[in-house]
């Protein structure tokens, strides 16, 4: 019995010492997770403090587990309420890619092709170009390479207008064509609104039911809404936008773009976005594995360059990366040896960024309520660093000077051309003359007034839109928009006949950092003939 208990004993013993060894080996995969995460939090806080961000929500998935799902600071400036893993922020253009996921899934059933001509099922669709608007695919509705310009046509969208999707359609055939179709990329929200209509003709369904029956049901996103307007008025977990203006937050807006829909305006949370990243990273599959959102053949096609970028010498020495390109609802480039899949989404006061590396089986998602994208640049790139095991970088550093470098640019060149300004010069004729009411083709009226001897403008579809005009030089106004936190200020030139009457007024925004969404660029004002 002695020897049997001492045998026992031996046993126990080296099980013990055997446990002890596993929990250690156990134990310190968890904490190699928390050292990274650590790094990642205070990356996450420093780009906050750096940037003026006052809430931000992250969430990282790594081998098919979410390794952190966090929110830090606050829903709004001067308030308490703090951002969680569930608060709601508009995630913008990240829209795009569930968009095309839709579309994957209606061509894995049958319904359509890549190929299918957009005429097909919206028979009233036309380009600028007979040729284009015959040969225009479901594709290219995606790609960004239509031949329109760089946010062509945003005005009829942002800010909030009272344009409807019918009115967007009708208004494209009217914008200006900047390059041959198909030979250039050129980021365009327009062409996605367009998809959405595509989906709500194929299914016979609204796009926000079938997106939320075919994506945000299916994966449990139980949180997320299509539109703002359709999230409950009893939840007030739901992130305001900020705009920093002179050193001071501005709280902005009170939805996130209505008008934006296929093309961006899902409300969601980290928490809810955990499981999109897991179903992107599993190709379609969620769930059992069995169930799909798309097939892996479709995940592939998304994630296939469709229309080239250029690939800066800096890029490829910095982050060794040799080609850039966007695919369908998703931009691609290769970043030190691995495959990024990404997109940005940005509305005023309120950003945000996923990215995908499937090779690493790595997603993650930060949703920010302030406009700053070096924040989320800085924050992803840390995150990165970590999980890519890369050489240590300070990220918030590097986008902070960054920023400085590029307002200062900015600020240099606008000097230089106030300085040239020819302030003796006085416009041609009495402001009384320029008051009149202007039409654009796609945009529609837009009205100038003259009240107590000051011209004052007003876009007829876009409330916010409303400014107060002051000369500049000649016959070039700059109209200063009433609410200094769209940071759109804009000239405007009238173009005069030999009779001294205005042919046509046109525009462009005063700074080169406006958001390219304000395409005062491509508007023609032309003076409206009274009925």
């Amino acid at each position: 019995m002695k020897l049997a208990y001492k045998t026992l004993s031996l046993a126990m013993s080296a099980t013990l010492i055997m446990a002890t060894l596993f929990t250690e080996q156990v134990s310190a995969q968890p904490s190699e997770l928390v050292v990274k995460n650590q790094k990642i939090e205070l990356a996450i806080k420093k780009a906050m403090d750096t940037f003026q961000v006052p809430g931000v929500a992250v969430a990282i998935v790594k081998n098919n587990e979410v390794v952190m799902r966090k929110g830090f600071g606050i829903i709004e400036q001067g308030k308490s309420a703090k951002v969680t893993p569930d608060t709601l922020f508009g995630i913008a253009s990240n829209t795009k890619a569930m968009t095309a996921a839709l579309l994957a899934g209606l061509v894995d059933e049958g319904k359509l092709t890549w190929d299918t001509r957009v005429i097909d099922v919206i028979p009233e669709f036309q380009m600028p170009d007979a040729y284009v608007t015959r040969e225009f695919t479901i594709t290219d509705l995606l790609a960004h390479n239509s031949g329109l310009g760089l946010g062509a046509g945003d005005l009829m969208i942002w800010p909030q207008t009272t344009l409807t999707n019918a009115d967007v359609i009708k208004g494209i055939k009217y914008l200006p064509e900047v390059s041959s179709f198909r030979s250039e990329f050129a980021y365009d929200n327009l062409m996605y609104i367009i998809a959405g209509e595509v989906i709500t003709r194929v299914t016979g369904q609204p796009w926000h039911e079938v997106i939320q029956a075919r994506i945000f049901t299916p994966l449990g996103m139980k949180n997320t809404r299509a539109m703002f307007s359709l999230i409950e008025s009893s939840n007030q977990n739901v992130a305001r936008a900020h705009v920093p203006l002179e050193g001071k937050l501005n709280v902005v807006g009170g939805n996130f773009l209505e008008k934006f829909s296929a093309a961006g305006s899902v409300a969601s949370s980290v928490h809810d976005m955990s499981y999109w990243l897991k179903a992107q990273l599993n190709q379609g599959a969620y769930g059992t594995k069995e169930q799909r959102l798309f097939s892996a053949e479709q995940s592939q096609t998304m994630w296939q360059a469709k229309t080239l970028l250029s690939v800066s010498q800096k890029a490829t020495e910095q982050d060794k990366t040799h080609f850039s390109a966007y695919g369908l609802g998703w931009f691609l480039k290769d970043y030190h040896g691995v495959k990024l899949i990404h997109h940005s989404g940005g509305i005023l006061g309120m950003v945000s960024k996923v990215v995908l590396v499937p090779e690493a089986d790595l997603g993650m998602v930060i949703l920010t309520n302030q406009q700053s994208g070096d924040a989320f640049n800085a924050i992803y790139h840390q995150i990165l660093n970590e999980y890519l095991e890369l050489p240590k970088k300070d990220w918030v550093d590097y986008y902070q000077a960054k920023q400085q470098k590029r307002l200062a640019k900015e600020a240099a060149r606008r000097a230089k051309a106030e300085a040239a300004v020819d302030r003796d010069s006085r416009p041609s004729l009495a402001l009384a003359k320029y008051a009149q009411t202007y039409q654009d083709n796609w945009y529609g009226d837009i009205h100038i007034v003259l009240v107590d001897n000051k011209l004052n403008m007003q876009f007829g579809n876009t409330p916010e839109l409303n400014g107060v005009l002051e000369h500049y030089q000649h016959n070039t106004f700059i109209v200063r928009w009433h609410d200094r936190t769209l940071e759109a200020d804009a000239f405007i030139n009238f173009n005069l006949s030999e009779s001294g009457d205005i042919n046509y007024a046109t525009m462009k925004a005063v700074s080169h950092l406006t958001d390219f969404s304000f395409d005062f660029h491509d508007l023609k004002l032309q003076p409206k003939q009274a009925d």
